[in-house]
C-alpha cells in the first residue's frame, strides 16, 4: 500500500455536489477504496495560493488513484498530481491549509 499526496483543481460548480455525496456517505462502500476515498475527501484541505483541493490518500493501483479517478476523482476535479508520502506525512504538511468545505473560495 501506498500513500500519496494529491493535488487537484476542483470543479467548482460541482462542489456542493461532492459534498452532498460525501455527507450522504455515497462513496464508503465503493470496494476497495471507498472508505479511503470518503475519509480522505471529507478531510481535504484548500491551497489559496494554488487554489486546489489537497489531501493524503492511501492507494493500490498502478497508475495511483486509477479506480478513484474513474469512479469520482474526474468528475469533480481536474489536473490530478500525486506525490509518494509515507502515512501521514501528506497530511502534516498541509494541516495548515483551511478545510476545503469552509473555504469561501470552495462554497463559492
Amino acid at each position: 500500500m501506498a500513500h500519496y499526496i494529491v493535488r487537484a483543481t476542483p470543479k467548482m460548480e460541482k462542489l456542493a455536489e461532492l459534498r452532498e455525496r460525501l455527507d450522504r456517505e455515497e462513496f464508503r462502500d465503493m470496494n476497495p477504496f471507498g472508505r479511503a476515498l470518503t475519509q480522505s475527501l471529507e478531510n481535504a484541505r484548500f491551497d489559496p495560493e494554488t487554489e486546489e483541493a489537497v489531501w493524503e490518500e492511501e492507494d493500490y493501483c498502478s497508475p495511483p488513484l486509477a479506480m478513484e479517478r474513474d469512479a469520482v476523482l474526474e468528475e469533480y476535479f481536474e489536473k490530478l498530481l500525486v506525490e509518494e508520502v509515507r502515512s501521514g506525512k501528506g497530511w502534516e504538511r498541509i494541516d495548515d491549509l483551511p478545510s476545503l468545505w469552509e473555504s469561501s473560495l470552495a462554497l463559492g
